[in-house]
């Protein structure tokens, strides 16, 4: 299976009200070293969205929780709103609060 499409499917398990890092995807796709490489999947994701049917690309962070500021789809804003809307919890600073979001893959 081509890596991209491996991020694809492994985001798409991503639960609603978690998160996962580009770190942590990259790992679980097989190739630990191609965190960036997640982030141009993510980029290029052809179903972005929430639905069971689409990739919840929204639902991958920074290690340190810190949101994409070139996120693809409508900028860092529209990913804290698609997070929010999802009961994720954040910090003070805007980060997602890992300790309480992080997706237990």
């Amino acid at each position: 299976m081509h890596f991209f499409s491996r991020v694809y499917a492994i985001v798409r398990e991503i639960p609603r009200g978690q998160v996962a890092t580009y770190g942590q995807i990259a790992r679980l796709a097989g190739n630990p070293r191609m965190a960036r490489q997640v982030g141009w999947a993510l980029h290029s994701n052809p179903d972005p969205g929430a639905d069971a049917t689409e990739i919840p690309c929204h639902r991958v962070v920074f290690k340190d929780g810190r949101l994409c500021s070139g996120f693809a789809f409508g900028g860092a804003q529209a990913q804290q709103a698609l997070l929010a809307a999802e009961k994720v919890s954040f910090c003070p600073d805007g980060r997602v609060d890992l300790s309480v979001c992080a997706w237990k893959a």
